[in-house]
């Protein structure tokens, strides 16, 4: 028999589709070595993820909230592994699950997700430090062990060095369902620049969509609103320059050598946001709260663009720093480290 592995994560328009776009990628890896793998949870709303959830011929089976029915759950449909990725979940879900038999690795940024008992705590994020009183063998900290779909990995390119477009690409894009509706809020300040560029805006929702088709263009500039894609990886190598929300998309930029600039869309991302940009690898472009009021903080984002799409050394430092410093291959260590640990644990 194949080894099981289940994935409780959601995704829904309200909350985002980050948590199942990287258990879909873990998902990937553990599929090319045979296992079954199973979403447990909700996928519903976001028809390009779900596309991408039936592409790949995974079944979704409902979750329950209690951590002992969800655990009872796991052991009827015989799962050895559990990947428990969601802020929401109910922090007995961990101990219910190793009780059952069941080896469990818990996915957190920073200290959102924390609290389960788990064999393995995987914090993707650059810069994540380890938990205190937790073995540091068991933390798998850093970009190192990212985690990338297939569409990910299909388009990083062999060199940063790209051709630049006349006027460049700006991919403009906040997640998967673009939950606070920040792409109506950030594209304005990259027209504000006046510099012409061709925007690729991904609109999330029909009102979204409505509000930036609506916007006023200056001459040589362009603005091309698409729907959200499954291969947002093919739209982003297209591309020169990104702005998106400090989430789990900037990683997959920094895989592809995509020059970006960040936005703080909600409280979770602050860690990840500072630590990139404190580091120099992508542009601060400023906190979503304070863009929608604050004049000086949207004034500093324009400025931000100008300098950017003027400095083609700058974008091109950026791309190498990137893909450098992500290499790609943190799946499968993730799936190494998860294959360990559940070898560990005694047959059920």
């Amino acid at each position: 028999m194949p080894v099981h592995i289940a994935l409780r994560c959601d995704a829904r328009p309200e909350t985002g589709t980050g948590h199942v776009v990287r258990c879909l990628a873990l998902g990937d890896e553990l599929t090319s070595r045979g296992a079954r793998v199973t979403i447990v949870g909700e996928v519903t709303g976001v028809p390009w993820l779900t596309e991408q959830v039936e592409h790949r011929g995974l079944a979704v089976v409902p979750a329950p909230d209690d951590p002992e029915e969800l655990a009872a759950l796991a052991h009827e449909n015989d799962v050895d592994a559990v990947v428990l990725d969601g802020y929401h979940l109910d922090p007995g879900c961990g101990q219910a699950l190793h009780e059952a038999g069941i080896t469990v690795l818990s996915v957190l940024d920073d200290t959102f997700g924390s609290g389960q008992e788990a064999d393995l705590y995987l914090d993707q994020n650059f810069g994540a430090t380890p938990a205190p009183g937790v073995d540091p063998e068991r933390q798998l900290l850093g970009l190192d062990y990212s985690l990338f779909r297939d569409e990910v990995l299909r388009h990083r390119p062999v060199s940063a060095r790209r051709a630049p477009s006349d006027p460049p690409r700006v991919l403009a894009v906040f997640g998967g369902s673009d939950p606070y509706a920040a792409a109506p809020v950030v594209v304005p300040l990259l027209l504000a620049s006046g510099r012409p560029m061709h925007v690729v805006a991904v609109a999330a929702r029909p009102e979204i969509a409505e509000a930036l088709e609506a916007l006023p263009t200056a001459p040589g500039q362009h603005v091309e609103v698409v729907a959200p894609t499954p291969d947002l990886a093919a739209l982003a190598a297209s591309c020169d320059v990104a702005v998106t929300a400090a989430g789990s998309s900037v990683w997959e930029f920094l895989c592809l050598g995509l020059p970006s600039m960040l936005v703080c869309v909600v409280d979770n991302q602050g860690p990840g946001y500072e630590a990139v940009t404190g580091r120099g690898l992508a542009e601060p472009f400023g906190h979503l709260s304070e863009l929608r009021a604050d004049e000086a903080v949207r004034s500093s984002a324009v400025a931000v663009v100008e300098k950017l799409l003027s400095d083609p050394e700058r974008q091109a430092s950026l791309a190498s720093a990137g893909m450098s410093l992500v290499d790609g291959k943190g799946r499968a260590r993730v799936a190494d480290a998860l294959q360990y640990y559940r070898s560990l644990r005694p047959e059920r």
